[in-house]
């Protein structure tokens, strides 16, 4: 895959999606405005330690915050974490700031917060200033993302 590889695992999913490109941003709400949206529509796409070697992707509405109690019992687990921006990166293929699970170096399995559902919402597309507007019914389905109350 190209350096866009985000975009075309876009493409080759299926998912309906229209790829927005903007200049660089510095806030939830110039991103929003870039793309087009409110700020709880754009999903940030987190990385979670569960174990050794053992990561999740979070997608979480831009308004909100993971409740890690929520996810921890989620899990059924006590304990969970962010890695450093360089596991991330080791562990996704992306940088900071462009995390996807579209076109990531492993397919981790993904967690949707419940409020990315009934709604259109935009979703990094891999690299810096490159969305994609999704349903997010759709990006939960194509996804095969487990849906739960996980932010507050």
């Amino acid at each position: 895959m190209t350096q866009e590889r985000g975009v075309e695992a876009l493409r080759e999913s299926g998912l309906a999606h229209e790829i927005v490109r903007h200049p660089p941003v510095n806030s939830l709400e110039e991103a929003a405005a870039a793309r087009g949206v409110e700020p709880a529509a754009v999903i940030k796409t987190i990385v979670v330690r569960r174990a050794d070697d053992d990561y999740v992707f979070v997608l979480v509405p831009g308004d909100r915050t993971i409740a890690w109690p929520k996810l921890r019992t989620l899990f059924g687990v006590k304990r969970l974490s962010m890695p450093d921006a360089e596991t991330a990166r080791d562990v996704t293929g992306y940088e900071r700031g462009t995390i996807t699970p579209f076109g990531a170096t492993r397919a981790w399995p993904v967690i949707a917060d419940e409020r990315v559902l009934g709604r259109t919402v935009s979703i990094g597309a891999g690299a810096f200033g490159v969305s994609a507007t999704v349903d997010g019914d759709d990006l939960v389905k194509t996804l095969d993302a487990t849906v739960a109350d996980v932010t507050d």
